[in-house]
């Protein structure tokens, strides 16, 4: 097995105790590293802390080439970097790449942040008191962050947390995902090779336990965490004083209205629905389509998931692959079954071998059920049938979730309808859920979330503004 060792104040150490990471396809350990204790912990937030005012007072030229020598070095050695998260996470690969050129973008992105950061001149003459003054504000890095980042996307949702940070001059403690830890480390021997301060990111792969102290420490000034919703909420409630950021994923839905292309609408659907086997925050779980097209929509819908090809990993071709471990694959089980003895239909799927769920398309369902009111996390969708499109968006509503919704229309009115009343933080047009740039604002409402990631929006988030007023 491989040998990785963690990333900590801008060291690579090790510990007395081993992290083996397994691939989830055939149950392999095919590699390790180390869990980082509260020493380590301790050590990464006190050299956090020493690296601020040398990352402060990098010229933003500076900063943006430590940010695109890291994003060229990812696309360097995108295949490389693919086949260990296909290892790690049991991504198709295709997929896998994906994420690394996504990686590299975002880095791109940050780069070009990191040399506008926000500012904003003030006239203070509205009344007669602020006659012969004016203001600057000007935007400071909010201190340490804490990034907390989940095993689905292992590089890119780590990216976001990392690059935003970089570019908002933010040292940064990297929690990854204890099952995916591999593509954040190999990103931190990168990042070693560039100029950033030394102690301004760790990665350290650690127990829950170890890893609280991210979210109680008051030198830890802002905790960005990307997971579920039991979880980021109740660190939320113990996060003290500092910021929080959270993504935490939903039960996404999308509208197919009586004028959708169903060529598009098709093809869109199925790799929304089970792209890396529906383990996607925003994956398309809900479908809501209008009764003059649901027959064809959904006989389309179950040919066209009938050619994916499933198995290794590793193979290009692969489009989808086995769960991340068996306890899920269990839990996606039970709640198909669960809703087949509640009344769904079962159209295709619905059966589990180890860590692998088929391709499941269930009718017949409504707000009792998990794989409708949860969130799946799994290859499982719902299709259901309605009639007024102002039905729909109170269906896709009637959710405690809210972070993106897709709606396939050639109707303006319903557009601006869907964009006004759907209660959620993307309304994305013609396209499914699961669709998101980089650069742009991404996050929830109600369970799904607090705050924005994509980075412009996240370097928001790491900063605090200062008010100068002074004579003109």
């Amino acid at each position: 097995m491989k040998e990785y060792l963690f990333y900590c104040g801008g060291e690579f150490q090790k510990s007395d105790k081993r992290l083996v990471v397994t691939n989830p396809y055939d149950n392999s350990d095919f590699a390790y590293t180390y869990l980082a204790d509260n020493q380590h912990i301790e050590e990464a937030i006190r050299k956090a802390q020493d690296s601020a005012n040398l990352l402060w007072n990098l010229p933003s030229h500076k900063i943006e080439t430590i940010l695109l020598d890291i994003a060229n070095e990812l696309t360097k050695h995108r295949r490389a970097l693919g086949e260990v998260l296909a290892l790690e996470a049991c991504k198709p690969l295709k997929y896998a790449i994906s994420e690394i050129d996504r990686a590299a973008q975002t880095f791109r992105v940050a780069a070009q942040e990191a040399l506008r950061l926000l500012g904003e001149h003030l006239s203070l003459d509205w009344t007669a008191a602020g006659e012969g003054k004016e203001a600057w504000v000007k935007y400071f890095p909010v201190g340490v962050v804490a990034g907390i980042s989940p095993f689905n996307f292992p590089i890119n949702l780590a990216t976001h947390k990392i690059a935003s940070a970089i570019a908002a001059r933010c040292p940064i403690v990297l929690k990854p995902a204890s099952s995916t830890p591999l593509s954040t480390l190999e990103l931190a021997k990168i990042i070693d090779n560039t100029a950033l301060p030394k102690g301004a990111l760790s990665v350290l792969p650690c127990n829950r336990e170890v890893g609280n102290v991210l979210v109680t420490d008051d030198r830890i000034k802002l905790l960005s965490f990307t997971g579920s919703p039991a979880v980021g909420w109740e660190m939320k409630k113990r996060a003290s004083k500092k910021k929080v950021v959270l993504e935490l994923g939903g039960n996404a839905a999308c509208i197919i209205g009586s004028t959708a292309n169903l060529d598009l609408a098709i093809k869109k659907s199925v790799v929304g629905a089970f792209a890396y086997s529906g383990q996607v925050c925003i994956h398309a779980q809900r479908f809501f389509v209008h009764t003059s097209v649901y027959n064809e929509f959904l006989d389309r819908l179950i040919e066209e998931t009938k050619l994916w090809k499933t198995g290794n990993p590793l193979e290009i071709e692969t489009d989808m692959s086995s769960m991340i471990d068996e306890q899920n694959a269990i839990r996606v089980e039970n709640w198909i079954n669960e809703a087949l003895a509640m009344g769904a239909i079962l159209h295709l799927g619905g059966k589990r071998e180890g860590n692998f769920v088929e391709p499941t398309i269930l009718s017949g369902t409504n707000s009792s059920m998990k794989v409708n009111s949860e969130e799946v996390f799994g290859p499982v969708i719902v299709v259901e049938k309605f009639e007024n499109f102002a039905d729909a968006i109170d269906e896709v509503n009637n959710s405690k979730y809210g972070l993106q919704a897709g709606v396939f229309t050639n109707l303006i009115d319903e557009m601006n309808l869907a964009f006004d009343q759907l209660q959620c933080g993307g309304v994305i047009i013609n396209d499914v859920p699961s669709y998101r740039a980089d650069h742009m604002p991404y996050g929830g409402i109600k369970d799904s979330g607090l705050g924005r990631e994509g980075v412009k929006y996240a370097i928001m988030e790491m900063m605090e503004p200062k008010i100068l007023v002074k004579p003109k």
